[in-house]
């Protein structure tokens, strides 16, 4: 696997891991467009203004600068400066601001999916990278959102995930309602700091929380412990609303936080049973959260952490009086292809898209096989020219080292033949019809589970996840 020592968190990919990536772009946008969203771009840099309007990131924020102003002085750093441009942490931010700017030109509910890199100044490590793509699918109103989106969008994300070269996953989903309403209803009043203390649960234990509750939020023992055993509760089904009522507590935007997990969980778990938990737990740290939160882990690899997050928003966009509330999930496409790589869940058959080389007989032969590939590309073969008339032993090992299967010659008198150099196999061909067999006409990804069926069938012993 390519890395790049020099810039640690950067990653670039090698031609065939990339093939795995297209593969996993390439899925991903073909199930959100089944469900109708349009892909959208915005630009890679936002104001350091817009970015902090919501949540704690300040420290992960790339600020952009030139290295001299106009004056050609060298530029300084303006962290109080809130037009001061910063590349964008996320997609959600930027695409509220692009909703709120061309609400005009938008039809409302409007379902975007977006595709993009985003850049954080994490620590790298596995999984967390500082420049990495994501991509993301929204919904968002103008004035009301109905709240089937929120149950929609979750079988949407279950779909798309079901349909990569992963093992099994877990769509996690809580409601901030809930917990709000539920903290509120203990006499906690800061349930936005509840729920940042909460989100650190999986990453310093219980008693660290409980800790933090009590120093940082005054929570007494008793008001920690209810806390930390709201967020003890999972279910595969609605049977988490009985437990929350059994811990005593009562409120009315509980009540309704509770309606509203109900019908996600509800109605994901007929659409990907086994797939999808309540997990109240789930809090989510940025702020702009309000209703339905989402986090995603594979099973087995939970310390990847979440492969894909998101919820419902209702005033991250607005302008004047005018709201536009929206619920999105967002996949970590560099974080699951780096695990998808590193496990071997998917390979590329070849690393390069070539189908066929066009050998030379001779250099006066160049035109000539010009002409054959052309004929070969006009039927949506990808084809490659020798550079030079080397022996026909060289030019067979160059296509071998590229992974190319087939290598094309022309005799003398115009005769012409195509080798499989993995099989030897040569036969008489038309450029003007000859095809490759389907599999072999473009890199083929080649999964964990496929290779598991072909060992199975050669009484191999089986691949597994």
């Amino acid at each position: 696997m390519a890395r790049n020592a020099s810039l640690s968190g950067f990653p670039e990919w090698l031609p065939q891991e990339r093939l795995v990536e297209q593969h996993v772009l390439d899925t991903l946008r073909r199930t959100f467009e089944l469900h109708g969203f349009s892909s959208v771009e915005t630009r890679a840099v936002e104001t350091v203004g817009q970015l902090l309007r919501k949540g704690e990131i300040d420290k992960e924020v790339y600020a952009l600068s030139r290295l001299q102003d106009d004056d050609g002085n060298a530029s300084s750093s303006a962290k109080e400066d809130p037009n001061q441009l910063a590349l964008h942490f996320d997609l959600t931010v930027p695409f509220a601001r692009y909703v709120v700017e061309n609400a005009g030109y938008l039809s409302f509910p409007f379902r975007r999916y977006q595709i993009q890199k985003v850049w954080r100044g994490e620590r790298p490590q596995e999984g967390r990278a500082r420049e990495f793509t994501q991509a993301d699918i929204d919904v968002v109103a103008d004035g009301v959102l109905p709240f089937r989106y929120d149950v929609e969008l979750a079988l949407v994300i279950a779909e798309a995930l079901s349909a990569l070269p992963i093992p099994a996953f877990k769509l996690r989903i809580n409601n901030r309602k809930l917990a709000e309403g539920f903290y509120r209803g203990i006499g906690l009043a800061d349930t936005a700091g509840v729920l940042r203390s909460i989100d650190k649960l999986e990453k310093i234990g219980a008693e660290a929380v409980a800790g933090l509750l009590k120093s940082e939020l005054g929570a007494s023992d008793e008001q920690a412990a209810k806390a930390l055993a709201l967020a003890s509760i999972r279910t595969e089904d609605t049977s988490f609303a009985a437990q929350v009522r059994s811990l005593g507590v009562t409120d009315e935007l509980m009540e309704e936080g509770l309606d509203e997990l109900e019908q996600v969980i509800a109605a994901a778990v007929r659409s990907a049973p086994g797939s999808v938990v309540a997990d109240l737990s789930i809090a989510r740290g940025l702020d702009y959260y309000t209703g339905t939160v989402y986090e995603t882990v594979l099973v087995g690899h939970e310390q990847l952490g979440s492969i894909c997050s998101g919820g419902r928003y209702d005033a991250l966009a607005h302008k004047g009086s005018r709201k536009f509330p929206g619920v999105g999930l967002s996949i970590g496409v560099t974080r699951l292809v780096s695990r998808i790589l590193s496990q071997e869940f998917a390979t590329a058959s070849r690393a390069v898209p070539t189908a066929v080389l066009v050998a030379l007989a001779d250099e006066d032969s160049w035109p000539a096989a010009q002409d054959v590939a052309a004929a070969l590309r006009a039927r949506g073969i990808s084809t490659e020219v020798a550079a030079k008339a080397e022996k026909f032993g060289k030019q067979i090992k160059y296509a071998d080292k590229r992974g190319i299967p087939f290598v094309w010659f022309t005799d003398g008198d115009g005769a012409h033949q195509v080798k499989d150099i993995r099989s030897g196999e040569q036969l008489a061909a038309d450029p003007a019809a000859w095809m490759p067999p389907a599999e072999d006409l473009h890199p083929q990804i080649v999964t964990a589970q496929g290779r598991a069926a072909e060992a199975a069938r050669a009484g191999d012993s089986p691949v597994s996840f």
